[in-house]
């Protein structure tokens, strides 16, 4: 089945396929060709992989994202994020870093990063003088923390296929990686803007207006230290938290910045509901797929051929590197984590690494993917968001490439970055 399996995936995503169907047909091929299993069992398996009470926070937070979006939250991240950096040269380009960097607390996820603040940061740049390319790709660089920054969609996923850590401990683990490459990316734009003469068009503000600013941007800020704080010391769990996560952010829209109305919710939960099944229906198909290698022995044969390499945890980490990096070119991050887990996890914790710190290596280099062509997701929305064709924004993407890269190989090789909070955490 293997040997049909991937051909057939790699063709169909080659002739633009997405990725969840891509995949339901090449397992469909798979067993009708290469076994007698009847073709129920993807369904079978599609279900069985949904059917997981850990899986309801990813929809709550998807909704929780929405609602705080509709209910004025992003334009006060904006504000928060201008007063902070908008007077530094590249000033504009900065809010868009920081502002991605605050959304992501809310939202777990880079492309809602992309289409929430990101969409209407493009807009202000471009009117501040920026070229409309450049915000575009500076937005696709810096929605790379959506993930990254809890709480995250693609972590809930991840503690999903590997019993070694939780939900909270990967939550902790990627803080201080979320603030490192939201730096990173700060000083490519720095850099650019320097060479290229972005200057700041905003006045420093002082101390009382960013206090005024700090304080009406608090209430969206709190859902962050709402939900790492509940999970940490035991309050809720994530899924709890994710319908937690759903309340406040309808109390704090409709009562705190009462830009939310009532006859907004239909639209929010129709957009919830949309990307959610889209989000599940690609979890189920990563399922199926994931079952056709578990029936072939591929990774547990993989694994005893990578083991009986003897490789040490510094050249195993160079090429799991490479090897997720190259898999995120053809693949979105939550089939890649389904497939890839169940594989790589058992041989990292033979090999002594620290589970936590695996875990946020595979998370930065499959969401890196997502700025990468010729499937970079991140890529297609923003270029639809600026109507701009997605070869203008890939010529600009190059040093925020290398940013992102160099924070990976900081990550990589500094495992305290992912291991520290989790440890003065309790995990």
């Amino acid at each position: 089945m293997a040997e049909i399996l991937f051909p057939a995936l790699f063709v169909l995503l080659a002739l633009g396929l997405p990725v969840a169907f891509a995949m339901m047909i090449a397992v469909f091929l798979a067993l009708s060709l290469g076994s007698s299993y009847p073709h129920l069992v993807v369904v079978k398996e599609m279900f069985s992989g949904l059917d997981s009470f850990p899986l309801l926070a990813v929809p709550f937070f998807i909704l929780a994202a929405e609602i705080m979006t509709g209910g004025a939250v992003t334009m006060a991240l904006l504000r928060l994020a201008q007063s902070f950096v908008g007077h530094l040269r590249g000033g504009l380009g900065h809010a868009n870093v920081v502002s991605s960097a605050m959304f992501a607390g809310i939202s777990g996820s880079a492309l809602a990063d992309a289409a929430g603040p990101g969409s209407m940061m493009i807009r202000m740049m471009e009117k501040g003088g920026y070229d409309r390319s450049y915000a575009g790709a500076l937005t696709i660089a810096s929605a790379v923390v959506g993930p990254i920054i809890p709480p995250s969609i693609t972590m809930i996923i991840y503690a999903m296929q590997d019993q070694n850590v939780s939900v909270g401990s990967l939550f902790m683990a990627g803080v201080l990686p979320g603030v490192l490459i939201t730096c990173m990316v700060l000083v490519a734009n720095a850099y650019v803007s320097r060479k290229r003469g972005y200057m700041s068009g905003d006045v420093m503000p002082t101390f009382l207006e960013i206090g005024r600013i700090f304080v009406y941007a608090l209430p969206a800020l709190s859902l962050i230290v709402l939900i790492v704080g509940g999970i940490r010391f035991g309050a809720f769990t994530p899924t709890e938290a994710s319908v937690i996560a759903v309340f406040y952010a309808l109390i704090v829209g409709m009562f705190v910045y009462r830009s939310l109305r009532i006859r907004d919710l239909p639209n929010i939960l129709l957009k919830a509901a949309m990307t959610s099944g889209a989000v599940l229906l690609i979890l189920g198909a990563a399922r199926a797929f994931a079952w056709v290698l578990i029936i072939e022995g591929i990774p547990q044969q993989l694994a005893q051929t990578i083991i009986s390499w003897e490789l040490s945890p510094v050249v195993f980490l160079l090429a799991v590197n490479l090897l997720l990096l190259a898999f995120g070119l053809f693949m979105d991050p939550l089939p890649g984590v389904m497939i890839l887990v169940p594989i790589l996890a058992p041989i990292s914790f033979a090999l002594g690494i620290d589970p936590n710190h695996f875990a946020i290596i595979v998370i930065v280099n499959l969401t890196m993917g997502l700025t990468t062509p010729p499937v970079g997701s991140l890529i297609f929305v923003v270029s639809s968001t600026v109507h701009l064709k997605p070869s203008a924004l890939i010529r600009e993407l190059p040093p925020f490439f290398l940013a992102l890269a160099a924070a990976l190989l900081l990550i990589t090789f500094v495992p305290n970055l992912s291991t520290w909070l989790p440890q003065v955490s309790g995990f």
